[in-house]
């Protein structure tokens, strides 16, 4: 039986764009129906077009109906350009073909995927690095992260959908389902969060950065993550992200609070839940 999954198309070849098309290049090296893996990169130059293909691309294709007669879409470009690039794929690619997005907002998407009828499953990977760009791609930045998948239709259940999670699996990815606007709360809370404060941070302790340490650099470590990346994500989840800045404020002055009324039993309390979650954070993230 022939897979449902034998051509790819990677639109954006950015570093996770590219990441995810080694692992799925590696998870499918075994298959006796090899994987064709065609992209695009509008930002590429010619010798960036010759280089991915080191890379694991079979083709680097130009051509937009060459490019959307796929199998499986994946859209790695910036949020919003992704969503823009769902009205060329209802007009080129076939309504069988499975569209995903490895976007870290998801409810703004998910809706227009939902409006003009394309199959759509939302997929977060919740890895990354500073560095940007294809040639800093690597499989590994993905074996043992988790992968959160988004599906309004009930797609992960079909042939191609259950192929995914093959894939992603085969690849040493964790898989975990929400709900998109679920999501975008979520992402609110443990990702984009923990950026704004680390940009804060950074800005906020500028006068003093020559004396500091490595555990102000662990801290500070988001605040290298650019602003190209982050606009379309604070853009499209505008609303769940500062109810989080605000919720955390109020935690700030409570914490605040503490240390001027020299409160030690809360503080105790505070470092000691922090203590035991750090433990569970590590057992998670354990290689």
């Amino acid at each position: 039986m022939q897979p449902a999954i034998r051509t790819i198309s990677f639109i954006g070849l950015g570093l996770i764009g590219a990441s995810l098309m080694r692992a799925f290049r590696m998870a499918g090296a075994d298959d006796k129906y090899r994987l064709f893996l065609k992209g695009y990169d509008p930002s590429f130059s010619e010798q960036e077009r010759l280089a991915v293909l080191d890379c694991g691309l079979d083709r680097f294709e130009t051509d937009k109906s060459a490019l959307y007669r796929a199998d499986m879409i994946v859209l790695a470009a910036p949020v919003q350009a992704n969503i823009a690039l769902l009205d060329e794929i209802a007009k080129f690619a076939a309504p069988s073909t499975l569209v995903t997005d490895v976007s870290s907002t998801k409810a703004l998407i998910a809706a227009k995927a939902r409006e003009l009828g394309i199959t759509f499953i939302g997929m977060h990977p919740m890895a990354g690095r500073e560095q940007q760009g294809f040639r800093t791609a690597h499989e590994e930045l993905l074996r043992g992260k988790t992968v959160i998948l988004c599906d309004s239709g009930r797609h992960l259940e079909e042939p191609r959908g259950k192929e995914l999670i093959g894939l992603l699996e085969s690849a040493g990815c964790r898989t975990m389902l929400m709900d998109p606007e679920y999501h975008d709360r979520v992402v609110a809370n443990i990702s984009h969060l923990p950026q704004l404060l680390s940009t804060l941070l950074m800005n906020f302790c500028e006068d003093n950065i020559s004396a500091s340490g490595p555990g102000f650099a662990t801290l500070a470590r988001l605040s290298g993550s650019p602003w190209s990346i982050w606009q379309d994500i604070v853009l499209t989840n505008s609303g769940n992200i500062s109810a989080e800045l605000e919720r955390f404020a109020g935690e700030l002055l409570a914490l605040a609070g503490d240390v001027k009324t020299e409160n030690t039993e809360n503080l105790a309390s505070r470092f000691g839940n922090a203590n035991r979650l750090y433990q569970t954070l590590k057992e998670l993230h354990k290689p």
